[in-house]
């Protein structure tokens, strides 16, 4: 009696031909194929662990970094935050914070790895013309013969003994060269389309340009006023101090009536508190600029002034519009979107054809029953697939609703566009109003606060009050320097609003800062004449 946990092999699975003839009932029955259990234990077995190599390996974990590699690349990126930088010596002018912003801004880098990145792309795209030619390398083993034999089809006899046309170990090598034609003319509409890629990276690029001299320009200034209203209000802080206490002292002596001498003490609060409050404007202005040139926010640099260039006549308002609809980044950002598009519907129709593969090749192969173990071979072969027709008319109409997508995205464009050349001209007159204005207003403070130093020289005017216009001086100084930050910054602006960069076309940003901003000098103070104003114009 068998263990009932041990059964007896049985026969499992069973192959023989179908509806053998009788004549020949010993071979079907040499054809019938058992297997057991115990045969296919080994077979089992290793399918069962494959699978659980296979079920282990899909049950991943994510591992998250340990805090020492957080430390560890957060460190990296600090120590070549600022590397390989010429440091800096003296102070900075305008056109230097320029050229340190163009060499080192990380916005601009970044803007300038995509376009490299769209022109490796581009150059990338340029090897998929090409035939491929693909070499292949095979082993091949088995652990018995592959043996096989044969039967008509008209007797069901047996025709051929037991027999092998193949070695047990075989290599096989072949190297064959094969191009598409239909992936040929594919290939060199996606080059293309690569390529307005790149230009649009480019285009990018140069809005970023603008972008960053127009910060670096407002900020500059800004710095500029921060440091004066600094420097000039710690020299009057003492006086200030001594002003009040005297004021005071003259009060409890009754030597003045409270009223002059709070009115007084008032008056000089209210000018600190409007101190303070432009003081609060301008204090991140030295932190911006650092960030825009790269430098550490915490290292010190001191700003020299740089001549004021302001266009002393401008272009008409149509002809700012024109310059800039040919020249703005956007503009020309949809127009290298729509003939993308074109070729677009060029790939869909050819698609549509049939693709003819060419190739040829040679081939090896160690299997000694072969009669050429070595031989070339080539060939055509032509596909067609027939989805495709029934898909063009889709792809067509998406194709048309794109088309007219950008068409209407470049009007909305134009319009914007003209809306902002429009406002950049008006912020500029307004912005030059006003800083003719708070000039005229200095320029009058500065006469009266004359006035008055001669004066209190011959004791004809308290300290007191002198102080007081000193106070209203320096906040006459600040707001002119602010109202002078933002005529420049509209200044900026405007040629921005145009699209016009802010660098000559030829100019090498890998030259040292010193160069680079003797460029950018000669090019801004060009500007602001009328020939100047008219080259932009033209180009």
């Amino acid at each position: 009696m068998s263990h009932p946990f041990q059964p007896e092999p049985v026969r499992v699975l069973c192959f023989a031909w179908p509806n053998p003839p009788s004549s020949n009932e010993k071979r079907s029955n040499s054809m019938h194929l058992p297997f057991t259990f115990k045969s296919l234990r080994p077979l089992m077995s290793v399918s069962l662990l494959a699978m659980s190599l296979a079920t282990s390996g899909c049950a991943m974990k994510p591992e998250p970094l340990a805090e020492q590699d957080f430390a560890t690349y957060a460190g990296d990126k600090f120590e070549r935050l600022t590397l390989d930088q010429e440091p800096v010596h003296g102070s900075i002018d305008l056109y230097e914070a320029m050229a340190r912003a163009l060499k080192y801004n990380l916005d601009y880098k970044v803007e300038m790895m995509q376009t490299a990145l769209k022109i490796r792309e581009l150059d990338l795209s340029t090897y998929k013309m090409l035939p491929n030619f693909v070499a292949n390398s095979g082993y091949t083993a088995r652990n018995n013969v592959a043996a096989s034999t044969s039967q008509s089809v008209l007797t069901g006899k047996q025709s051929l003994e037991v027999s092998t046309s193949q070695d047990r170990h075989n290599f096989a090598n072949d190297l064959t060269l094969s191009w598409n034609v239909l992936d040929f003319g594919l290939s060199y509409i996606r080059a293309k389309q690569a390529g307005d890629e790149a230009l649009i990276a480019n285009e990018m690029r140069r809005k970023v340009v603008n972008r960053v001299i127009e910060d670096v320009r407002t900020a500059y200034w800004r710095a500029l006023a921060s440091e004066h209203l600094v420097a000039r209000h710690r020299g009057l802080e003492g006086r200030v101090r001594s002003a009040m206490a005297e004021s005071r002292k003259l009060f409890d002596d009754r030597q003045t009536s409270p009223v002059a001498a709070l009115t007084y003490e008032r008056e000089l609060i209210e000018i600190k508190r409007e101190l303070q409050r432009m003081e609060g404007e301008l204090k991140s202005a030295h932190a911006q600029l650092a960030a825009l040139m790269n430098v550490d926010p915490g290292k010190r640099f001191r700003l020299a002034r740089a001549p004021v260039v302001m266009p002393s006549s401008g272009l008409t308002p149509e002809r700012m519009i024109r310059t800039a609809i040919e020249n703005r980044a956007e503009l020309r950002e949809v127009a290298y979107r729509s003939r993308i598009n074109e070729k677009e519907a060029t790939a869909a129709l050819l698609e549509l054809l049939p693709g003819v593969n060419l190739y040829a090749g040679g081939s090896a192969d160690t299997n000694s029953f072969l009669y050429n173990n070595s031989w070339v071979g080539w060939g055509a072969k032509a596909s067609w697939n027939l989805m495709r027709v029934f898909q063009y008319p889709a792809t067509k109409d998406r194709i048309e609703a794109q088309d007219q997508l950008l068409d209407q995205k470049a009007l909305a464009v134009t319009m914007a566009v003209m809306t902002q050349v429009h406002v950049a001209r008006a912020r500029h007159i307004h912005s030059k109003r006003e800083l003719g204005t708070s000039q005229e207003y200095l320029n009058v403070q500065r006469r009266l606060i004359g006035q008055m130093r001669a004066q209190a020289q011959t004791d004809k005017l308290s300290q007191q009050t002198l102080v007081r216009e000193e106070m209203n001086l320096l906040v006459a100084e600040v707001r002119h320097d602010m109202a002078l930050a933002n005529a420049e910054n509209t200044y900026a602006n405007l040629f921005a609003s145009m699209g016009v960069d802010p660098l000559h076309a030829g100019l090498d940003l890998n030259t040292d800062v010193a160069t680079l901003s003797k460029s950018l000098r000669q090019a801004w103070s060009t500007r602001g004449t009328i020939t100047g104003m008219q080259h932009v114009a033209q180009n």
